[in-house]
């Protein structure tokens, strides 16, 4: 697999998201690198990129497997000016401009699991993990977008082996410093424009879970809603079998084939 290289990587960009770039073929967490950045004044738009990630996390504290030279791992250092609550959409944003980026250089087409991870032929491809610090004021001081793909199949462990998948599986390896530049520039391109919500029209319409009975999973709990919709907060609109509609602004849903 072709080296990453900030050199690349650049002269693809058509935004402002990378134009300050750091690349490493090894690092312990972008997300971590980054947040440091951040709170040493790295501007908007400032971006780390990894081939390997020693200590990668996801959500809820969870490891993410980032093996050498079979992913691409990329954070991106974010300085809204909007509210906490408006935040929460740079997540599904995030998940609309990695599906553009993987279509447009690899052709291939993946689905949206809510609220942050992509999914091929119904296993995990993708996962994005936001981590925003506030500024006391209702904003938000800077938020750190992460972004990790799974490029090839490269012994998953056991038990990620039924659930997860890669480019790779679907027939295709695409050059990471060009799939890199491809989602810097996607997402620069919602990004300005993220409080219209434009983009929710096409998270909804790739959403996996639209329809479906899917398992609701919040702390300790778990119970089991019919998904109708996602409203323009990126909320899902959901029911139990009581009927009665709801919303779910956090937490996490399984399909029947992840449930444990």
């Amino acid at each position: 697999m072709e080296k990453l290289s900030a050199q690349r990587i650049r002269p693809f960009l058509t935004g402002t998201i990378g134009k300050e770039l750091q690349v490493y073929q090894v690092i312990d967490s972008t997300n971590t690198a980054a947040k440091l950045l951040a709170k040493n004044g790295a501007p908007h738009g400032a971006v780390v990129i990894a081939a390997q990630q020693t200590a990668g996390r996801g959500r809820q504290g969870r490891i993410f497997y980032s093996p050498p030279d079979a992913g691409l791992y990329l954070s991106i250092i974010l300085r809204p000016h909007i509210s906490a609550e408006e935040s929460l959409l740079i997540t599904p944003a995030a998940a609309v401009a990695v599906a553009r980026a993987i279509a447009h250089t690899t052709g291939v087409q993946v689905q949206i699991k809510w609220v942050n991870d992509l999914y091929y032929q119904g296993k995990k491809l993708c996962g994005i993990l936001t981590e925003s610090a506030l500024d006391g004021y209702g904003g938000v001081a800077y938020a750190v977008l992460g972004i990790g793909i799974n490029l090839l199949n490269k012994n998953f462990p056991p038990e990620l082996q039924e659930i997860a998948t890669s480019l790779a599986a679907a027939g295709t390896q695409p050059d990471r410093n060009l799939l890199a530049a491809a989602i810097l520039s996607e997402f620069d391109k919602i990004y300005v424009h993220l409080e219209d919500k434009e983009f929710l029209e096409e998270y909804r319409s790739r959403s996996c879970v639209i329809g479906k009975q899917v398992a609701l999973v919040y702390g300790e709990k778990q119970q089991t809603v019919m998904v109708h919709a996602i409203d323009d907060h990126a909320n899902l609109v959901v029911s139990g079998t009581d009927g009665v509609p709801f919303l779910v602004g956090c937490g996490e849903v399984s399909l029947k084939g992840d449930w444990k």
